[in-house]
């Protein structure tokens, strides 16, 4: 039989990764927040009006 060392860490099982692998930080949930606000917040009037202020879709 082996004799265990009770000292010794026990091994994550993980590697190399950080225990928070994958989980997105605080300030890149806001940021992502503020963005998709930006996007709602967009017209879709503005988008349509065709007044040859935006992109010539019809290329």
């Amino acid at each position: 039989m082996r004799a265990t060392d009770s000292t010794a860490p026990a091994p994550e099982g993980r590697g190399l990764q950080p225990p928070a692998y994958g989980v997105p930080s605080p300030a890149l949930l806001a940021r992502a927040d503020r963005g998709f606000a930006r996007f709602l917040a967009q017209q879709s009037e503005d988008q349509d009006d065709g007044d040859g202020g935006g992109e010539d879709t019809q290329r």
